[in-house]
């Protein structure tokens, strides 16, 4: 596995002066999404995106990405997962991971058709992909947990950052968070996609058969935008907080689907925008 963190000789300027050091840099590496599965009776494989990335937990990215999408609907269809690389004549190494999935898995491939190259700044993009994004969403329900103190959400931001330990070498990683209501931390992964770190989050969740989250919140490093409470939404987490502003569309979907939805959630304060019976404020 390549490292998530690069080395690199800069030239660092203060006022009039300068002198030479050594930078830490977030490593950002595509990764190529293959699927394998039986097809007329013999074996074949499909490519379904490739991916910028950091290295590390790359079975649970495309784990949640295939899920978040809509072409795995649970762990049962997931018979292995394997990584694959090799060297390309120019020298440059090319990762894949390679999905294969159960025989007579429930396995939608329609999304294929719209995938390609994902960026490591964008998940999906167009109109047509949002509309076919929410027609997969499961259906919207009332949430059976207990409420969510605002002390506890205060308290996110400092329990993130101090199991940042990549982005305090750096600068360079989002991260996401899985807590429950009391505040502990469940889970936590970094990536240079914001997109990628809530796919690590919900494939390990998945490979681990913890899905749904219901009683769960997801915590984000930066905004909270439409793809990001989508995958959460996909996973039926019903609590999702951002140190960043949501986006309009963000804040829609969350109606939509009755999550909760915080934005700002720094310096002992957030806003709420969307479901706030959810949030237990302290009494005046």
């Amino acid at each position: 596995m390549n490292e998530r963190v690069v080395e690199v000789a800069v030239r660092k300027v203060h006022g009039a002066g300068g002198a030479s050091a050594m930078d830490a840099l977030a490593v950002e590496e595509p990764l190529e999404m293959r699927l394998e599965h039986l097809d007329g009776g013999r074996r074949v494989q499909r490519a379904v995106a490739v991916t910028m990335r950091t290295p590390g937990d790359d079975f649970d990215l495309v784990a949640g990405f295939l899920f978040a999408e809509g072409i795995v609907r649970d762990a049962d269809a997931i018979a292995g997962i394997r990584h694959t690389g090799d060297t390309a004549g120019d020298g440059e190494f090319r990762s894949s991971v390679v999905v294969t999935l159960a025989d007579g898995a429930d396995v939608d491939f329609s999304p294929l058709a719209r995938m390609g190259f994902v960026s490591s700044s964008c998940g999906v993009c167009g109109k047509t992909s949002i509309d076919q994004i929410r027609a997969r969403l499961p259906t919207r329900r009332r949430d059976s947990g207990g409420m969510l103190d605002a002390a506890v959400v205060h308290a996110l931001p400092a329990t993130l950052r101090a199991a940042q330990a990549v982005f305090e070498r750096t600068g360079g990683l989002h991260a996401a968070a899985l807590f429950d209501r009391a505040g502990t931390l469940l889970l936590f992964r970094e990536d240079v996609g914001r997109h990628n770190a809530v796919d690590k989050i919900v494939g390990a969740s998945l490979r681990a058969n913890a899905l749904p989250l219901d009683d769960a919140l997801l915590f984000l490093s930066g905004r909270a935008s439409f793809e990001l409470v989508q995958k959460a939404a996909m996973a039926s987490i019903p609590i999702v907080a951002a140190v960043g502003a949501p986006s309009s569309l963000a804040v829609e979907l969350a109606r939509e689907t009755n999550v909760t939805l915080l934005g700002f959630v720094r310096d002992g304060r957030f806003n709420v925008y969307t479901a706030p019976e959810r949030v237990r404020e302290a009494a005046s």
